[in-house]
């Protein structure tokens, strides 16, 4: 669908913010919603944030909401997730997401088939003291 270049991943203390960047640098047919997942190894896939870009609503996994705050730049073609408060819990790698969804079926949360089609490379976040 689309080719992802992500940035801002890295080391962090309990307490402490990172910043992940996502640009889109090729755009096969047009992206209405992105957003960020997370995984760590042997566990299951997790929905971070998504947000759609016809009215810019987000939607946030139940583990981050009033920690973790996405954003957008449609001028830069970027995503931002702006990560406070972090913790040992949030230490996985982290990808960037892409889909083209007029009727907000995966923009509205992160439930079975609500998958996007374009993901990142993965950008590692790491938590500890």
């Amino acid at each position: 669908q689309v080719q992802l270049a992500e940035s801002g991943g890295g080391s962090v203390q309990p307490g402490g913010s990172l910043k992940l960047s996502c640009t889109v640098t090729k755009e096969i047919v047009k992206i209405t919603c992105m957003g960020w997942y997370r995984q760590v190894p042997g566990k299951e896939r997790e929905g971070v944030a998504k947000i759609f870009f016809v009215d810019d609503s987000p939607v946030y996994g139940d583990s981050v909401k009033g920690r973790f705050t996405i954003t957008r730049d449609s001028a830069k073609k970027t995503l931002y997730l702006e990560m406070n408060n972090l913790q040992p819990e949030d230490t996985a790698l982290y990808f960037c997401t892409a889909d083209p969804d007029p009727g907000r079926r995966y923009c509205s949360g992160f439930g079975r088939g609500t998958e996007p089609d374009s993901w990142g490379q993965g950008n590692q976040v790491t938590v500890s003291s």
